[in-house]
């Protein structure tokens, strides 16, 4: 009977925390929405979508470190994936946009927040049109936003760094004037348990557990040497460095 209540509690305090940081996600959008527009009106570039997904990653517990200097303009990041978490982190400290599956941009208020952030929509399995989906990266690339991409294709956990597929490399081939790829390792320590996602809960209930983790937790970025994928012969050594960088860190 006391475990049972021990365990009420704790379910109650854990809907109260996700209640708490909804709300707060909730008032951070309205000011960000606010400021955008004006931006837009003005005939500015906004840095409020990435500013308000920075400020999402802390509300939901983030106490973000930075090693190593993200490159701002010019850069194809290519990144470790644990998370749905990892997309805030990057956003939020190196202004990146993303390549996303275009089931993405059909999803309710996901969608259309990823599309505020300049996320550019893919059809994976479209293979017949893998030459567009390669000109609308490279298009990507030179307008000099980062574009930040995920070559293991799926989340993973942080013990295990998969395959790099090469595909979204060969939008560097042949080379992209200026453009040089930056690998970036993500690491959640003690609180990457909590915060993987493995596909083995469905997203509304990935989500829930972590809007309701008690405490705060340390996420480090480490923002590796980058390289210029020019002096590669090919997309898979490119895919390869990017690995071999992240993994030796």
């Amino acid at each position: 009977m006391i475990a049972a209540i021990a365990r009420t509690d704790t379910d109650s305090k854990g809907g109260l925390r996700a209640a708490g940081r909804l709300f707060c996600i909730l008032g951070v959008l309205l000011g960000a929405l606010a400021l955008h527009g004006l931006w837009r009106v003005l005939g500015r570039f906004s840095p409020w979508p990435r500013r308000f997904l920075r400020q999402v990653a802390i509300i939901l517990g983030a106490d973000i470190q930075v090693i190593g200097t993200p490159l701002r303009r010019d850069v194809m990041i290519a990144a470790n994936h644990l998370s749905w978490f990892d997309i805030l982190l990057l956003a939020g400290t190196a202004g990146a946009r993303f390549v996303a599956k275009a089931e993405v941009a059909r999803l309710p208020l996901i969608g259309w927040l990823a599309s505020l952030n300049r996320t550019l929509f893919v059809e994976r399995g479209d293979r017949l049109g893998v030459g567009d989906q390669v000109s609308a990266i490279r298009a990507a690339l030179a307008d000099g936003q980062p574009l930040a991409v995920f070559p293991e294709g799926t989340t993973g956990d942080e013990l295990t760094l998969l395959p790099f597929k090469p595909a979204l490399f060969a939008a560097l081939l042949p080379p992209v004037p200026g453009i040089r790829v930056q690998p970036v390792r993500i690491d959640y320590g003690a609180a990457a348990h909590d915060l993987a996602w493995l596909g083995t809960d469905p997203g509304d209930a990935h989500a829930k557990r972590v809007l309701r983790r008690a405490g705060r937790f340390t996420v480090t970025l480490h923002f590796l040497p980058c390289f210029d994928p020019a002096a590669f012969p090919d997309r898979k050594a490119i895919a390869a460095e990017a690995r071999a960088r992240i993994a030796a860190s």
